[in-house]
């Protein structure tokens, strides 16, 4: 073991060698004493038989460490809001208004007449118009958004919620636990399949805050169910002077599919509808709160809405997503839900001539493609992909992710499967050099 020890390097020499000298000293620097003490310590604990190439180490050790780990993904799987992807991509606008914001900029400041201006403005306006509600505020995300609007209008009081909306959404997000977080007792009514007025109506006490209506968003009930009509429900609420919280989910302005309307929401009374800014809606990450102005401004007024609320690039970015459905243009969900199928036809038979061309095997078959993020449940388009025949998927899969840009794709039936339903046009070059790569590399 002592003769291990001596063969360890110092740290001078490993700083000297040409694979480190180009790397930031003082990173470097570190990295090497990090190295070298837990090298000595698994040689001293005997679970190491030989001294590895500690330049190397280092310098890989650094690169890890300084490298950005938010890198540009080619998203092939088909899952066009994919969560773990960053849910929605942005518009060119969005991108172009968040890279402007991230300098100086004017986010609280009315340039017109110098004095302070509230740093809502813009974004408040668009979702007026878009929505009709009368006023509008913007927190982190939805979780944030149900969380502020529990706190502020129902803390110490009771919130009816149908047993069939007490639903669980991604990373643990329950609501029974989120009610119980805004300091809120949770009163059950109705069954997991059906809920009707009267149970609402019979809930009702001298403690009762609110009813609590939630888009069941990632799963379907079916066959023997019922749930009120949204506007009965307003109207229930109404005659019990209480209000009425709509969660909404995955943030649709026009609905369908499955997917609830937020204007439909506002015009038939209720008096908050919550919804997510980086889902249907396709921009950054946001909750999203809009409804009569006297309940929006209790949750502005709220302590905790300033531990919430979000910065100036996402402000900017999602005032420019707003501005682009206020122009009725498509953002770059809306594009690749609406993706016709025969362009996807298209886009495959390119992309397999293109990698046959570099004797890669691969084939074209049908496949179903999904919108994520809790939207349009069990709602699949018809899609194409092209299915890499190789003899170790999982391994050409790990090879696509490491490389740069990474390429994130499925595995199934025996192949890698690359769906382009979420591939842009743009990409597909960059994809093609990506896989030929990996491919080789096999």
């Amino acid at each position: 073991m002592s003769d291990l020890l001596r063969q360890l390097p110092a740290v001078h020499r490993v700083l000297a060698d040409p694979r480190v000298a180009g790397l930031p000293e003082a990173v470097a620097k570190a990295v090497t004493r990090q190295v070298i003490e837990d090298l000595r310590g698994r040689l001293t604990a005997g679970t190491l038989d030989a001294v590895p190439d500690v330049p190397a180490l280092v310098a890989e050790r650094v690169v890890a460490l300084l490298g950005p780990k938010t890198r540009r993904v080619i998203n092939a799987t088909g899952v066009v809001v994919h969560t773990n992807l960053g849910r929605a991509p942005w518009s060119p606008e969005a991108v172009a208004a968040a890279t402007a914001a991230a300098g100086y900029c004017a986010l609280e400041v009315d340039l017109e007449t110098g004095e302070r201006g509230g740093r809502l403005a813009g974004v408040r306006a668009l979702l007026r118009h878009l929505t009709g509600a009368e006023d509008a505020l913007v927190v982190n995300n939805g979780a944030a958004a149900v969380l502020l609007a529990l706190t502020a209008l129902a803390r110490d009081r009771d919130v009816v919620v149908s047993r069939g909306e007490l639903v669980e959404i991604g990373g643990s997000f329950r609501i029974p636990d989120v009610v119980t977080s805004g300091g809120a007792r949770l009163v059950e009514v109705g069954t997991t399949n059906r809920t009707r007025v009267d149970d609402f109506l019979r809930a009702v006490g001298p403690e009762t805050a609110l009813f609590l209506r939630v888009h069941p968003s990632n799963f379907r009930v079916v066959g023997f169910t019922e749930a009120p009509a949204r506007a009965d429900l307003v109207a229930c609420a109404r005659d019990a002077g209480l209000l009425l919280v709509e969660d909404l989910g995955s943030g649709s302005l026009e609905g369908g599919d499955g997917e609830p309307s937020v204007r439909e929401a506002v015009t038939e009374g209720v008096d908050l509808a919550l919804f997510s800014g980086d889902k249907l809606l396709g921009g950054p990450q946001a909750g999203v709160v809009v409804g009569r102005a006297e309940v929006v401004r209790a949750l502005r007024r709220h302590p905790m809405y300033r531990a919430l609320r979000v910065g100036k690039v996402t402000l900017a970015a999602l005032e420019a997503t707003l501005a682009v459905h206020a122009t009725e243009q498509p953002t770059p969900v809306d594009a690749m839900l609406a993706t016709p199928f025969d362009v996807l036809a298209a886009r495959a038979e390119a992309l397999e001539s293109a990698l046959a061309a570099r004797q890669i095997s691969a084939e074209i078959r049908e496949a179903t493609s999904e919108t994520g993020g809790g939207a349009h449940a069990g709602l699949g388009r018809p899609s194409r992909v092209v299915a890499l025949m190789s003899s170790d998927p999982d391994a050409l899969a790990h090879a696509l992710r490491r490389g740069d840009p990474a390429v994130v794709a499925r595995v199934a039936d025996g192949a890698l499967l690359l769906d382009v339903r979420t591939v842009a046009r743009a990409e597909v070059d960059a994809l093609v050099v990506r896989v030929a790569a990996a491919w080789s590399g096999r």
